[in-house]
């Protein structure tokens, strides 16, 4: 795959602060990308720079390997090919569904409209749809109408704005998929900002964090989770604790859970004291293990309970365990760890 998207040490400023800084990344044509990070961080910023709202103090966006934009030039939004989904839908309410879809295409031939048209339907379950208008519409369908109509030029980009805030974490999670699906299949190349990791997650082949308007790592899923770049990324993808190690060798590290061992990606020098990584999924419940550690809280989540457990010596960890281990806060349980690649950093404070 060819390179698609491509952004190159970008700077912006809003009102003569520094809201974007020094973002490098880039996406394949039909990749689909997140930029996932709390509120403030620049994401938003970031993406109306793409599109054409907001001009770069330095650095350049490319499409296609054409400049759109740097600091002494722009493309205007409305000449760029790039297609937008907002949170608030904008569907045009006096339009019908045909009518919203085709309003972006309408210099086409009527063959060539109606067929398009009808084939992004299709393509959403909406085929029958053509002549209802937006309020006889769930939310869901509004949201996959305000979608293949952005869709149905063709666009270079699509870019979506947390097009699934209105929606409950359920419907939220089944909306993602049933989007990136019809993405992947009419191969558009898209970016999506969003506050949910989960969101990201389901949605996005790369998914960069931002933080204070840097970018802190742009990668898969997978590696942001298991092998995050930084101490902000490991803290804020997913959930988890931090306790004290000691490096012994380039496979074990002592920590008040006993001796624990696994790949480092790097080997400091031995004797350094460093904050070890631990997920929930890292500490199993086992009834047999000698390691016993107190129930603090537990919150109950379907087929797990997320206990919050004390171990002696003051360690806390996470540990999820099946729902059926149906163990009372207070009481002692068996874990045993199950880490198999080291995540860590500089113990905080040195």
């Amino acid at each position: 795959m060819s390179e698609h998207l491509r952004i190159t040490d970008l700077c912006v400023d809003l009102a003569g602060y520094p809201v974007v800084n020094n973002i490098n990344l880039s996406l394949k044509t039909g990749q689909i990308g997140s930029l996932l990070g709390p509120s403030g961080c620049g994401k938003t910023t970031l993406l109306r720079t793409i599109a054409g709202f907001e001009k770069p103090r330095e650095g350049s966006i490319y499409i296609r390997d054409q400049l759109i934009s740097d600091q002494s030039q722009a493309i205007p939004p409305e000449h760029r090919k790039i297609g937008m989904v907002f949170q608030d839908l904008a569907l045009f309410p006096h339009l019908t569904v045909e009518g919203n879809v085709e309003f972006g295409i309408r210099h086409l031939s009527a063959s060539k409209r109606i067929a398009r048209v009808k084939s992004l339907l299709e393509l959403i379950g909406l085929g029958g749809y053509l002549k209802s208008y937006p309020h006889e519409l769930s939310g869901g369908q509004q949201q996959r109408v305000a979608l293949v109509r952005a869709m149905a030029p063709r666009p270079d980009l699509l870019l979506l704005d947390e097009p699934f805030s209105g929606q409950d974490t359920e419907r939220r999670e089944q909306l993602s998929l049933e989007v990136r699906n019809i993405l992947v299949q009419d191969g558009v190349t898209a970016l999506l900002v969003t506050h949910d990791q989960h969101e990201a997650f389901t949605f996005a082949d790369a998914i960069g964090v931002l933080n204070h308007g840097r970018l802190r790592q742009w990668d898969s899923a997978f590696n942001l989770y298991h092998k995050p770049a930084d101490r902000f990324v490991a803290d804020f993808i997913g959930q988890g604790v931090f306790i004290t190690g000691k490096v012994l060798n380039d496979r074990e590290l002592e920590t008040p859970l006993g001796l624990i061992r696994g790949e480092m990606d790097h080997v400091p020098t031995i004797g350094t004291e460093v904050d070890l990584l631990v997920r929930p999924d890292d500490v199993l419940h086992d009834d047999f293990s000698p390691v016993k550690a107190i129930i603090e809280t537990k919150s109950f989540r379907g087929a797990d309970h997320l206990y919050n457990l004390t171990f002696p010596g003051g360690a806390d960890v996470l540990c999820l365990a099946p729902s059926h281990h149906n163990h009372k806060v207070g009481e002692k349980i068996g874990v045993k760890l199950d880490m198999d690649h080291l995540v860590f950093f500089p113990k905080v404070g040195e």
